[in-house]
């Protein structure tokens, strides 16, 4: 029970913070990493002698970074299949090429002009959607369901997958 509960604790509160954690440093991702690697043992005591990657695999959960690129793209996709939250639709600009073009067909996203130069306004939620939109194949990106996107989304994405990564 205890273990069920700390997971849950910790688990949301690395869901929470999704869009902070894009772009964050490698020695950031490497601490958090470490936290849910840990969570891990306290959930499993009796496979603590597996590796962090296979106890990870066994709960089905994801590493940090790929839990925020899965987080990320299931936001994207919820929002454009959907239309809301309005305030994040209106954020994202289908990217409409001037030409008919074999990527017309892909469901872009056009990546505005920067106007933060600095590291954290990269990381804004107007620049971080296209980026990792842009990664999904499009196969994916064009599920019919949020369901069928969760299950095709691959193994390193979504617990769920048997696909490749993006």
């Amino acid at each position: 029970m205890a273990a069920t509960l700390g997971a849950s604790l910790v688990q949301s509160r690395l869901d929470y913070a999704n869009s902070i954690m894009y772009g964050m440093s490698a020695s950031n991702m490497h601490k958090l990493q470490s936290s849910q690697n840990s969570l891990s043992c306290v959930v499993l005591p009796s496979l603590r002698h597996l590796p962090a990657s296979e106890r990870l695999s066994y709960l089905h959960w994801l590493p940090v970074h790929y839990r925020t690129q899965f987080k990320i793209a299931t936001l994207t996709y919820k929002t454009l299949a959907t239309c809301q939250p309005s305030y994040l639709y209106n954020l994202l600009q289908v990217h409409q090429p001037s030409r008919a073009l074999r990527s017309s067909t892909q469901k872009l996203l056009q990546v505005p002009v920067p106007y933060l130069s600095t590291d954290i306004g990269q990381q804004a939620f107007i620049y971080s959607f296209p980026a990792t939109w842009s990664s999904v194949p499009t196969s994916i990106k064009n599920c019919s369901s949020l369901y069928s996107f969760n299950f095709q989304a691959p193994p390193q994405v979504s617990p769920h997958s048997p696909a490749q990564c993006f």
